[in-house]
């Protein structure tokens, strides 16, 4: 049997109506005369919904080592505990991590995904946190996340039912938008990705979304479903919490969850550990082990791997809890 090493994957690109041209720069072979959205770059989802995924199955397949033409599944499936560690595979039976680079050259749909309250009550509905750490902003861009003070949930639901609903914008808390900064949005945050954005999220794989407005009249664009009802059950009307950057150089927590943990790694070294991550170049080389990542770049170390990560520019490490 093929021993665990450090894995590397084909991106999978995803074009959108809301997308743009700016994940070339972070190495990404964009095809001609399309608008690109998502760079899918760790990915084991035996099937996605026709609006975010495709409706197809998207599972990474690997470029690097003796496994090269294998995907992600069949190397869980090969190596089980040496790769996920004391994790656990998603309810699917998949990776429990879905990773992306987002740009949003345009506004992304205001939405939440299923609070437990919800997902307790409806087995179908799924939990979805997810952190956004901003790559690139344009000057004055934003992101929405969460209500202002006072909004209530009669307030959010009459803005909805306003005309075209338009109105709800304006009851969102919308943050500049931070080079640097990295936001959490837990499940039941209402939120919106604003335009001039460029991001690189982690989040656990669920595809369960509550659209509430969708900005078809700003853009010119047809608009999609709305889930009025379902969204009202599961947004938390209160305001979220503010973004970190951490501190300077060196190696920082900046998000703890119950699914993973965001570790910033700025001109420093993360040390090996028995832990399944996810590690993402951003800026400068970063050295996963013996293998070298440039911006843009993205590796899997599985937990049977002791590979320190070392960087001279700017590195995320997305580790799995235990």
């Amino acid at each position: 049997m093929t021993d665990p090493y450090v894995l590397t994957f084909a991106p999978i690109l995803k074009a959108k109506v809301w997308g743009g041209r700016r994940l070339a720069r972070l190495g990404k072979a964009l095809p001609p005369g399309v608008d690109i959205g998502e760079s899918w770059e760790i990915a084991d989802l035996a099937s996605t919904s026709a609006g975010g995924g495709g409706g197809e199955a998207a599972r990474s397949v690997i470029t690097n080592g003796p496994l090269a033409g294998k995907t992600l599944h069949e190397a869980m499936t090969l190596w089980g505990r040496s790769l996920l560690g004391g994790a656990r595979a998603s309810e699917a039976g998949g990776f429990p991590l879905l990773v992306k680079f987002l740009d949003a050259r345009e506004h992304l749909s205001v939405q939440v995904h299923p609070s437990p309250e919800y997902a307790r009550a409806h087995p179908e509905a799924h939990l979805k946190t997810e952190c956004w750490y901003v790559v690139d902003a344009e000057p004055g861009s934003v992101i929405y996340k969460g209500v202002k003070p006072g909004v209530t949930r009669a307030d959010f639901e009459r803005a909805l039912r306003t005309g075209q609903g338009e109105g709800v914008v304006e009851l969102l808390d919308a943050v500049p938008a931070v080079v640097g900064e990295c936001h959490n949005l837990p499940s039941g945050t209402v939120h919106a990705l604003g335009a001039g954005v460029l991001v690189a999220e982690v989040q656990t794989p669920s595809d369960t979304t509550f659209r509430v407005y969708d900005w078809a009249a700003e853009y010119g664009r047809a608009g999609r479903e709305l889930h009025v009802e379902q969204a009202l059950e599961c947004i938390e009307f209160a305001r979220a919490s503010a973004g970190v950057s951490g501190s300077g150089e060196g190696t920082e927590t900046l998000v703890t969850t119950p699914f993973y943990t965001v570790h910033k790694i700025c001109r420093g070294t993360l040390p090996g550990a028995d832990v399944c991550r996810v590690i993402m170049a951003l800026e400068g080389e970063t050295a996963v082990g013996s293998l070298r990542l440039r911006p843009g770049g993205v590796a899997l170390v599985p937990a049977g791997v002791d590979a320190s990560v070392r960087t001279e520019g700017v590195a995320l490490a997305f580790g799995l809890s235990q």
